[in-house]
């Protein structure tokens, strides 16, 4: 029967397996050169052993082989005992000892890159293509101590192209105690504090709220070596346009967004969060003064009465005499009679963007990206519930107005800000 186990093994042996022919292009034994750079690109850089294996025309278990022997005896391990390098010679004639010591001189000398290629990778974390003529100092200097129970220093320090008095100096500088060990925790307490949004600049305004000074290079360098990076993403943004609906209004701000008292400039808009337990949307009011969120709701639904509270909410915060512009952009919410009966009838002048220009709410836009690159992007949302996540949301809402500091109020947060004016509240 053809289709049976034994029948297809019988063909199967019939099919003549690729052999590898030994000619001078392609030895059967190839040069410890060959050996030596298909183990790094395999095992250094990564490369499919599979590929390289059909570019070099010899077998994953040869290169297999050669790791293993590279690994228990090093690179000497690789040279083909009995074929001399240079071809066969006449017989009873040996190779010059000068010869053999210039091969010899060769693999230590690949031994030696492969060595420090390795403690780059290993210790310095770098990536497997870096370009070891950009090390600095410092990192030279680590390398060398990790290699100099293997190598004497004068070839580590040629091989590297580092002086000794550099050497040393960089020596003693990783071996002193770490001076900034107290302040490198304080950051680090900083950054967490503040939900990992903040940089070195508002990083050092904290520190020098506290008393203590210094230079704004050392705060972003200790950020930079404890990995403290604020993490950010761009998504696309909810959009609330349903066509030409009623009339619009003038844009009257006309991307003005300065303002020299508070509830002289409003702005408003609505963004979209989506999690895995479903979407919210939140409908803030900014004061253009000095960006205070006057009002907001949150909503799982962006109807009208999501806009609408939040007017009225920001309506009751003021006092008779105030009667702000409120810019929008030209969402339907902001069209409907609900809203427009609310602003007439508080005395709120209206103002629009032009159509599909965010430019126009530049500031509200802004907002929503500092808000979502801080504590919504780059968060893992799964298991938690809506209620959780709105709850989440306000609470950061309330530290946007209470104690997020903004570097053009002086390093003060909105609420901060006026009370150092001794505006009420």
């Amino acid at each position: 029967m053809i289709g049976s186990p034994s029948e297809i093994l019988r063909l199967r042996k019939k099919v003549p397996r690729k052999r590898f022919h030994n000619t001078p292009e392609h030895p059967r034994h190839p040069p410890i050169e060959v050996k030596l750079q298909t183990i790094h690109r395999c095992f250094e850089l990564g490369e499919s052993v599979q590929l390289v294996s059909e570019e070099i025309g010899y077998s994953r278990a040869s290169i297999y082989t050669w790791r293993k022997k590279y690994i228990l005896k090093g690179a000497v391990a690789l040279i083909n005992h009995g074929d001399d390098p240079r071809g066969k010679l006449p017989e009873g004639q040996l190779s010059s000892s000068e010869e053999v010591e210039q091969l010899k001189a060769q693999i230590q000398d690949m031994q030696l890159e492969l060595d420090i290629l390795k403690e780059t990778l290993d210790v310095l974390k770098k990536d497997p293509g870096v370009d070891m003529t950009v090390l600095r100092n410092k990192e030279k200097a680590v390398i060398i101590d990790a290699l100099r129970n293997k190598y004497s220093l004068p070839i580590l320090l040629q091989k590297l192209e580092i002086s000794k008095s550099s050497y040393y100096y960089q020596h003693r500088q990783v071996n002193l105690p770490d001076k900034y060990e107290v302040l490198r925790i304080r950051i680090i307490e900083l950054f967490n504090e503040n939900f990992g949004i903040y940089g070195y600049r508002r990083i050092h305004a904290l520190l020098a709220r506290e008393g203590t000074h210094i230079s704004e290079k050392i705060v972003r360098r200790i950020m930079s070596e404890c990995d403290l990076k604020v993490k950010t993403k761009r998504r696309a943004k909810y959009n609330s346009y349903k066509g030409e609906i009623t009339p619009a209004v003038p844009n009257i701000i006309e991307r003005d967004f300065r303002a020299d008292a508070p509830n002289k400039k409003w702005l408003t808009d609505i963004t979209e969060f989506a999690i895995p337990a479903g979407k919210a949307y939140l409908s803030p009011i900014v004061d253009c003064f000095d960006g205070m969120l006057s009002a907001w709701k949150i909503s799982t639904v962006p109807d009208a009465n999501l806009v609408n509270s939040m007017l009225d909410d920001a309506i009751a915060s003021l006092k008779e005499e105030q009667h702000p512009l409120v810019h929008t952009d030209r969402g339907c919410h902001y069209r409907w009679p609900g809203w427009i009966s609310r602003m007439e009838k508080a005395g709120l002048k209206r103002s629009m963007s032009k159509k599909g220009c965010s430019p126009d709410n530049l500031a509200c836009e802004g907002l929503f990206g500092r808000l979502k690159n801080e504590m919504f992007y780059n968060r893992n949302w799964a298991g938690v519930s809506m209620n959780q996540f709105i709850e989440i949301l306000n609470n950061y809402l309330v530290w946007y107005n209470e104690k997020r500091i903004k570097i053009s109020l002086g390093n003060m947060s909105p609420l901060e800000y006026r009370q150092s004016l001794r505006i009420a509240i």
